[in-house]
């Protein structure tokens, strides 16, 4: 039954698509609400007006809105933080429609504007994220195993960047960054399966920092294609200057 659920009818999909729709215009009336001085809950609940607006049930899942030093942790549900000027807001939340589940994840500054490091290792999660992407293929894997997905992200973490002593950014990477999507956000599925044409899966590469209080994940959903792969989430904007430019409207 998992193996049969891994691979999405075109119905299916058109569902998936749907809820991801659905998922950007909450993610970008959050972003608006989202302002120094505002709780995370205030953006929170126009995350969830939004999507209810548009038909959709429910959440897909407890909605992570965390601000400053909550983005380090991975599931933070309070969402009960005042949120500061020079802050980055981790949003990992997204629209159940029709049955069916998204999972989208951006990491914004409040404020709208990224400072010099944030911005920094905003552009290596970005990085990563690129290159998952282009390992997501038929064939490839998602375990933690060579040759994967995984093994892409956590690669470009090990070439690109330092912490404040030097280290490599392998080290800040505590999850695995794919996983399939369909009826739960965490679909059924053989973990031991390799990717086909016509599954859909997230790719949510992240950095955490504790030292430096920053928290960082860039979350997509992707279609797996005859070829190669297509983002179906690629309206929401995710390169720095697009979000900088997005919140400065």
């Amino acid at each position: 039954i998992a193996r049969l659920r891994m691979k999405k009818s075109a119905q299916e999909r058109e569902l998936i698509q749907r809820a991801t729709e659905v998922t950007i215009d909450a993610h970008l009336a959050a972003w608006k609400r989202a302002a120094p001085g505002l709780f995370e809950y205030q953006a929170a609940t126009t995350f969830t007006a939004t999507l209810m607006e548009r038909g959709c049930a429910r959440p897909a899942y407890a909605s992570i809105f965390g601000s400053g030093p909550n983005a380090l942790t991975l599931h933070y549900w309070q969402n009960a933080r005042r949120m500061d000027l020079g802050d980055l807001l981790l949003i990992d939340a997204a629209a159940e429609c029709a049955g069916y589940a998204s999972d989208l994840t951006r990491t914004i500054p409040v404020g709208g504007h990224f400072s010099a490091r944030q911005r920094e290792l905003y552009d290596i999660v970005l990085g990563a994220q690129k290159a998952g992407l282009a390992a997501i293929k038929p064939g490839a894997t998602l375990g933690r195993t060579s040759g994967s997905v995984y093994q892409a992200v956590y690669d470009y973490f090990a070439a690109h960047g330092k912490d404040r002593h030097g280290n490599s950014l392998e080290r800040y990477l505590p999850h695995g960054v794919c996983h399939p999507v369909g009826l739960e956000v965490h679909d059924a599925h053989d973990p031991a399966a390799p990717l086909e044409a016509g599954m859909v899966v997230a790719l949510e590469p992240g950095l955490y920092i504790p030292e430096e209080g920053i928290g960082i994940r860039i979350e997509d959903l992707v279609l797996v294609t005859e070829t190669g792969s297509e983002v179906l989430s690629a309206r929401l904007p995710k390169e720095a200057a697009e979000i900088e430019k997005y919140l400065a409207k």
